[in-house]
C-alpha cells in the first residue's frame, strides 16, 4: 500500500486525514441538527429538515467510529508520537472523545431496540418496532441528548487546541500532520 495512504511518523495517511476530516464535517452537521431542535420552534423548516436527517448521521457517524478505530489500531505503529504529560493528556482526551462517540449513539440504538418505533438506517428499516417498550432499555437514553453535548464539548476543546495550543502557539507541526 502507498505510503501516502497509510500513517508514519511525520503525518496522518489519507485515510486516517479523511476520516477525521469526514467524521468532523458529519460531526458539525450533527450538532447543528441538536441545536436547531432543541433551540428552534417546532413548526420551524429548518429544524425539521435537520432533525430529519440526525438519527442517519449519527448511525452513519457510529460506523465511521468501528471503522476510523479499527484503522487507527492497524497504523498504531506508524502513527506520529506524542511523548510527554501533554502526549498523555492528548491520549485521554481521544480515549474520551471514542467512548463518548461510542456510548451515545448505543443508548438510541438500545431504546430503539426495546422501543415502539424501531429503527430504520437511510430508509432500511434495522429494527422492527415493538407492540409494547422495553423500559430498561429507554433508561440509558434518557442521557444521550446530555452525553452529545459533553462530546460536542470535547470536540471543541479537542479542535481550540490544535488550533490554539498546536498551531500558534508551539506551532509544532500537529495541524500539518492531520491536514496533510
Amino acid at each position: 500500500m502507498s505510503n501516502s495512504v497509510l500513517d508514519n511518523p511525520d503525518r496522518y495517511g489519507a485515510v486516517s486525514r479523511s476520516l477525521h476530516w469526514g467524521m468532523a464535517v458529519l460531526f458539525l452537521i450533527q450538532f447543528c441538527s441538536a441545536a436547531a431542535h432543541w433551540g428552534l420552534p417546532r413548526e420551524n423548516a429548518l429544524r425539521e429538515m435537520l432533525w430529519g436527517y440526525h438519527t442517519d448521521v449519527g448511525l452513519t457517524l457510529f460506523l465511521l467510529v468501528f471503522l476510523r478505530g479499527a484503522w487507527g489500531l492497524a497504523n498504531m505503529s506508524r502513527r506520529p508520537t506524542h511523548p510527554g504529560a501533554l502526549g498523555r493528556a492528548a491520549m485521554a482526551g481521544h480515549l474520551a472523545i471514542y467512548a463518548l462517540m461510542i456510548i451515545v449513539p448505543s443508548v438510541r440504538v438500545l431504546a430503539a431496540a426495546g422501543g415502539t418505533r424501531g429503527l430504520s438506517f437511510w430508509g432500511i428499516e434495522v429494527l422492527q418496532p415493538r407492540g409494547q417498550e422495553v423500559t430498561w432499555m429507554q433508561i440509558p437514553a434518557e442521557w444521550h441528548g446530555e452525553m452529545g453535548w459533553l462530546l460536542a464539548a470535547l470536540i471543541l476543546g479537542h479542535a481550540g487546541i490544535a488550533l490554539f495550543w498546536h498551531g500558534s502557539i508551539k506551532r509544532d507541526g500537529t495541524l500539518q500532520r492531520m491536514v496533510g
